[in-house]
């Protein structure tokens, strides 16, 4: 199969009349400069898919349900337990069709790849399933049906808070020991197929003891390590009271924290912490709409970038899913924190939109242990932008990005192929239909 691109983002360029040749799901060839074949199938724009770092798949199925203010400090901690209520009563086969219809959503807003941080492993009354991977393995089908990459990373998760505190009644779905997450990680491994891949993710800091950290490390030697750092004020100060230093602070003294490692959200960090955190390779996995939308705070994404930090963004709790609103958000938050704009961009990368895409597409797919962009051998994972959409008219390659990013609506996107296989087409998932009324009848189930 051949398709052919008025113009394809390759290796943070643009080049011009483009044939990618697609074979067993990966890219075969790459010419430039060559005229449309009889044959070649025909858009105007392609760029790489993004990594989506971070995401809760269940998560898709209460949206707007926490929305209602329900104390006069309603914050994380208070939407935390309305997510609790959500989840005591989901199935495998209802996390198999919410989280389906949010992998939909991000095919179609130009994710091609899910870091599932998934850490509702149990039944109901918290017993493990006869299978211990049973959770695992209705992420696995949601990701088969909608045909988007994944890397699987089961929790780790066994205590309430830091200092190994008891865990709450709202956790019992998600806890585990070493030896049983041990069971789990082989369990969920034997699932995967194609090129999906697994990594480790320690939930954080409140969740795992520093010994256990160092078992799941072992246990773990290689792949993608993710972990909660740094989310909320109160986890740091509750940090500071249980060991003298902050979550990030912490994990780069002690976790050996290095280029495998994304360190979900690490909002509030100090001005030592953005240095030393640049400096170690990792990525920063940053969520900016969830982030909004729960009042967490906002990223120092200026000094960050400027120490010459890496990062990814994510979907979180999937409130909304679209990857170009993701950016969009964190460019906008910096500008609202500091009364400016065109921050997120240099002397060397002066348009804000192809920098953030540039290093969200780099960023993401380190964290997530996969190549990056449009190169011979890696998937074919290839987003075309339509534009005959109105945002891109009079458009130039300088500011194409710009205006996917910050000005257009729904319909920028045209079709997307994961592994060579057209999953978006004129916007919408192949099986969009199936897939919404699915979720339509599991989510009234639900709530009813």
């Amino acid at each position: 199969m051949a398709l052919w691109f008025e113009r394809a983002w390759i290796d943070k360029d643009w080049a011009k009349d483009v044939r990618l040749t697609i074979a067993d799901g990966r890219i075969a060839s790459i010419e430039t400069g060559v005229a449309v074949a009889p044959d070649d199938e025909r858009h105007r724009v392609a760029l790489p898919g993004l990594c989506n770092v971070h995401s809760h798949g269940f998560q898709r199925g209460m949206a707007g349900l926490s929305e209602r203010r329900s104390r006069p400090d309603d914050n994380f901690w208070s939407w935390r337990e309305i997510m609790y209520r959500f989840l005591d009563r989901l199935t495998p086969d209802d996390v198999a069709a919410i989280t389906a219809q949010a992998y939909a959503e991000m095919l179609e807003t130009g994710f091609t790849r899910a870091g599932e941080f998934h850490y509702l492993h149990h039944d109901p009354a918290g017993a493990t399933y006869a299978d211990p991977a049973e959770m695992a393995g209705a992420i696995v089908r949601a990701s088969g049906e909608t045909g988007i990459g994944l890397t699987l990373l089961p929790v780790f998760y066994a205590h309430g808070n830091f200092d190994a505190a008891p865990p709450s009644h709202g956790q019992r779905r998600f806890l585990n020991d070493v030896d049983s997450f041990a069971a789990l990680l082989d369990a969920s491994r034997s699932k995967l197929a194609g090129d999906a891949n697994i990594g480790i993710a320690p939930h954080s800091l409140r969740a795992v003891t520093p010994g256990e950290l160092a078992a799941l490390l072992e246990l773990s030697p290689t792949g993608p390590v993710h972990i909660h750092a740094a989310e909320q004020v109160k986890e740091v100060a509750d940090c500071v009271a249980w060991s003298g230093a902050r979550p990030v602070e912490w994990l780069l003294r002690n976790a050996g924290v290095d280029g495998r490692w994304c360190l979900i959200h690490s909002t509030h960090l100090d001005a030592d912490e953005v240095q030393r955190l640049a400096a170690s390779g990792a990525v920063a996995g940053l969520c900016p709409i969830t982030e909004g939308n729960l009042g967490d705070g906002i990223f120092p994404a200026v000094d960050y970038l400027a120490a010459g930090g890496r990062f990814g963004v994510g979907t979180d709790s999937n409130i909304l899913v679209d990857a170009a609103q993701e950016l969009r958000a964190l460019e906008y938050s910096q500008r609202l924190a500091q009364r400016a704009r065109a921050l997120l961009a240099s002397e060397e990368a002066p348009f804000v939109g192809a920098n953030l895409f540039a290093r969200a597409v780099q960023g993401g797919a380190q964290a997530l242990g996969v190549p990056a962009g449009l190169a011979v051998g890696h998937a074919a994972d290839i987003v075309a932008l339509d534009l005959d959409h109105p945002a891109f008219a009079g458009t130039d390659d300088a500011t194409l990005l710009d205006r996917w990013i910050f000005a257009a609506r729904a319909g920028a996107i045209d079709s997307v192929w994961r592994a060579g296989i057209k999953r978006v087409e004129k916007g919408c998932h192949v099986d969009a239909d199936a897939i919404a009324a699915a979720f339509r009848a599991c989510v009234a189930r639900l709530l009813a």
